[in-house]
């Protein structure tokens, strides 16, 4: 007998309960409408995946469960209709990371996570405690069973669930992207599911939750371990798939995308989600005429329309003229809002206020810092005056290396490209201008320069960018041994002064913006580094 399973790839809000019930609703009602018997949302698709130290307040568990039972209600309706819901349950005094099955208005059983991921980004471990009781039920004759995310890199749960007599394992998923991350998944599903003579539906959550991005990018195996299904990375999406005796049928496969196009659709999503899940009416952008926030702002405008975005040029005695031309030159072809703001007066009224304290000293980096800091108090003003939120446009070289300013170009309150370096940025430029050329040339070509000083370039601080991110990504997201590295070739002198600015530079990160993540180890959540260290390696 056919068995249909729709995959609700949705994007649910942290603490939205009623938004999030509605979602699923309403996911439910358009499945149903397709002929439906099985609908598998995301982990956690109720709450919203991660809700953190939420997570440890009682009153969010009873609001759960009026909503669990609500949804059941809502449910009711659609006869026959199974829908896997993911929840945080609270019983005998114990949290667990659940997912319960929803039919004819009530809960048929209930799911609870065996394995709690306490790594990377994870700290599952300090909220949940593991269940270890197998689920499995049967609609139209297919036997069903569930795991949940993390239960399925390893092979227990999985066989727990063959041993129960599932024929095809539901998974409800809360898996972050980062570059390459869904090659992995399959490896991993194939390893651990597909070995066992199980199918597979990967339902994955999509949408940006502060610093993470969850990509979508659900899909079906075979027992064998063969991709009938996969739905689409970085949107909302729904797709039914039949069972013929435990077999899943061929379905819509979507596209695979260039590292460059899925990055840039996660940095998309990223500020999209973030700029209209917490209320803010648009953005606010310094630019430079410089690659990085020409990239922010190209990423600003596809996230969240022209209309949105506003751009402020803060030109002072050291400003190109070619950086205001490729500057006005962007903006006219993106139609945002655009703003000159000179600050030589503040700039030359700090130096008088402070001519006493500095006199007899030559100028240095504290001029420099001045500058930045008075266009950040612009920009942070503005955003006061108007409620746009200010989008930095530091990359992950830079702030690798402290190649940044404390209460300056730092200043703001989402930091888009905080995880992507350098030459990443130039990569991601030219993506961007096969779908439309948007991104002046010159402005690809010019040497990188903060304008701080008469000539400067970003290389007379700094080793070329391409020695300066190998090695901050051996060091860093490898976390390779200082040997290592110049074992690759590279020379003692870059390896130890990179590796010495990225960690007594950790001050500054710590006081950086949230930012977006894309790679699997970002400064942030995934680097714990002391800032007070007498370590050396």
């Amino acid at each position: 007998m056919t068995v249909k399973v729709a995959i609700a790839q949705i994007d649910s809000i942290v603490g939205d309960l009623a938004g999030n019930r509605a979602k699923i609703v309403d996911f439910s009602r358009r499945a149903a409408a397709q002929g439906a018997d099985i609908v598998l949302t995301p982990e956690l698709s109720l709450v919203g995946y991660p809700p953190e130290d939420l997570l440890l307040r009682q009153a969010f568990y009873a609001k759960t469960a009026e909503a669990l039972a609500a949804l059941a209600s809502d449910l009711a309706p659609l006869a026959g209709l199974h829908v896997v819901v993911g929840h945080p349950l609270l019983r005998d005094g114990m949290r667990y990371n659940a997912a319960s099955v929803l039919v004819a208005g009530a809960v048929l059983a209930t799911y609870c996570k065996h394995e709690l991921p306490n790594n990377d980004v994870f700290d599952e471990k300090r909220y949940f405690s593991p269940g270890d009781a197998p689920l499995v039920f049967s609609v139209k004759g297919t036997a069903f069973g569930i795991n949940i995310c993390e239960d399925t890199w390893y092979a227990h749960a999985p066989a727990r669930a063959k041993a129960a007599g599932a024929q095809v394992l539901l998974v409800p998923n809360g898996s972050p992207y980062h570059m390459n991350k869904q090659d992995k998944r399959l490896e991993v599903m194939r390893e651990n599911v597909s070995a066992q003579g199980l199918a597979l539906v990967y339902a994955n959550l999509v949408g940006g939750q502060d610093e993470l991005i969850f990509d979508g990018n659900s899909f079906v195996l075979d027992a064998n371990g063969g991709i009938c299904a996969q739905l689409a990375h970085c949107e909302e999406a729904l797709q039914l798939i039949e069972f013929v005796a435990g077999e899943p049928q061929s379905g819509h496969v979507a596209n695979a995308l260039a590292l460059e196009a899925q990055v840039y659709q996660a940095l998309v999503l990223g500020v999209r989600d973030y700029v209209g899940k917490n209320g803010f009416p648009g953005v606010i952008i310094g630019m430079s005429g410089g690659v990085d926030s020409a990239l922010t702002l190209a990423i600003a405008v596809d996230a969240l329309g022209a209309e949105r975005v506003r751009t402020v040029m803060m030109p002072s005695k050291y400003t190109a003229e070619i950086s205001l031309l490729d500057s006005r030159e962007m903006i006219g072809r993106l139609g945002v809002r655009y703003d000159e703001i000179p600050i030589h007066a503040c700039f030359d009224a700090f130096r008088a206020t402070l001519a006493a304290e500095f006199a007899g000293l030559a100028e240095d980096a504290t001029e420099e810092n001045i500058q930045a800091r008075i266009r950040g108090t612009i920009l942070m003003a503005l955003s006061n005056k108007r409620g746009a939120i200010v989008l930095t446009t530091g990359n992950k070289s830079e702030m690798a290396v402290g190649y940044c300013t404390l209460y300056g170009d730092m200043a703001g309150g989402f930091a888009v490209i905080k995880d992507i370096a350098k030459t990443l940025v130039y990569r991601l430029c030219d993506y961007r201008n096969t779908l439309s050329d948007v991104i002046p040339r010159r402005i690809l070509t010019r040497a990188p320069s903060a304008e701080l000083r008469p000539d400067q370039t970003d290389q007379d601080s700094l080793p070329p960018y391409e020695i300066l991110d190998a090695i901050m990504q051996m060091y860093m997201e490898q976390n390779l041994s200082i040997a290592d590295i110049l074992a690759a070739g590279y020379s003692q002198d870059d390896v130890e002064r990179i590796t010495r600015l990225i960690k007594i530079n950790e001050y500054k990160r710590r006081q950086a913006p949230v930012g977006i993540r894309i790679t699997h180890r970002a400064f942030g959540r995934d680097w714990r580094y002391p800032i007070t260290s007498r370590f050396r390696e």
